[in-house]
């Protein structure tokens, strides 16, 4: 419970942030990827809360292929870390290939 609670919490950050950037009612492009950045970052670290989120950017590998890059902080127990989030999709058919994780203390 308290999990769905603090991804709600920070959908709803990334959301509120996001559109003071962007026009009103504007997605971002890479919300549908930080999305699944923080799922499988929650199931790949079901005991810790994601406590802030970060996107970092888009990469592409090649004409077809693009990575959007995430970095999240987590809390478990009394460690603190991050972990950056690259999940790589299909540009054209907007659809997930891969995902890869690497912590840091940084």
């Amino acid at each position: 419970m308290k999990r769905k609670v603090v991804f709600t919490l920070i959908l709803c950050l990334v959301s509120l942030l996001s559109s003071r950037v962007l026009a009103e009612n504007e997605i971002p492009p890479y919300a549908k990827w930080g999305n699944i950045a923080v799922k499988e970052t929650i199931k790949k670290y079901p005991k810790a809360n994601v406590i802030d989120y970060l996107h970092i950017g888009r990469e592409n590998k090649n004409d077809q292929i693009s990575v959007e890059k995430f970095k999240l902080w987590l809390r478990e127990d009394n460690r603190e870390f991050g972990v950056f989030v690259d999940v790589e999709f299909d540009k054209h058919l907007n659809e997930f290939k891969s995902i890869s994780f690497r912590e840091t203390d940084r």
